[in-house]
């Protein structure tokens, strides 16, 4: 079974609480929440921990979301312990700082995931803030008990991809029309000012498609 878990929390050092800040009418996560919810999946779960999970908390009722609460920091260990809430054997994992997550390229990636009975994938290429990674979860569990770099705990998958001896990865680039280096993710309130110029070109009330997106980066790359 598959598991799409989304790590969000609201104390981020360069735009705090950014995961509720508006865009076209709704708060940023919800985007990211409602296109992962296309994908299908037995659960959806949205991973927070314990100060950021009564604000999260109709974010994730509204987008069907269960809601998990773990450590703060050490994110591998709260990827590790929703593995004991919810047994899944792969796990999709996105971050709710990217409202423009595509559904489209995740499911086509877990598609050749599970073809190539790979540990590890994720594209390179596609535009920063629409891909996802997908890591079987005893690779993760396994990373949690071997893992002691700091930044492998709180960035839950680079001790899986650091260790090729280990783990059967899977890293293709993506298809050519998807490839771009336009960041659609949010970190500053300069990235939130331009992913929210993306929603006001392009959002119709509806999760915009990787296509159009695509669409709309070329002309902004043309006239660069």
């Amino acid at each position: 079974m598959t598991g799409v878990f989304i790590q969000i929390r609201l104390d981020s050092s360069r735009l705090p609480g950014k995961a509720l800040m508006p865009i076209a009418g709704k708060a940023l996560a919800l985007h990211a929440l409602e296109s992962l919810k296309k994908i299908p999946a037995g659960v959806h779960a949205l991973l927070t921990e314990e100060a950021s999970a009564e604000a999260l908390r109709p974010l994730a009722a509204a987008a069907g979301f269960e809601l998990f609460t773990g450590s703060k920091d050490d994110v591998l260990e709260r990827f590790c312990a929703a593995l004991e809430a919810f047994p899944v054997d792969t796990v999709i994992r996105a971050t709710g700082d990217n409202p423009l997550v595509s559904w489209e390229m995740a499911s086509l990636l877990l598609d050749q995931h599970h073809e190539l009975d790979a540990d590890y994938s994720g594209y390179s290429g596609l535009p920063p803030g629409c891909g996802v990674e997908i890591v079987r979860a005893e690779c993760l569990l396994k990373a949690g008990a071997a893992a002691r770099d700091p930044y492998d705990r709180e960035h839950v998958t680079p001790y899986v991809y650091k260790n090729p001896q280990i783990f059967t990865l899977h890293r293709p680039l993506a298809p050519k029309d998807f490839r771009s280096r336009f960041s659609v993710s949010v970190d500053t309130r300069a990235d939130f000012e331009r992913v929210s110029r993306v929603f006001a070109r392009l959002y119709r009330g509806v999760t915009i498609p990787i296509a159009e997106l695509m669409s709309f980066i070329r002309t902004q790359e043309s006239s660069a």
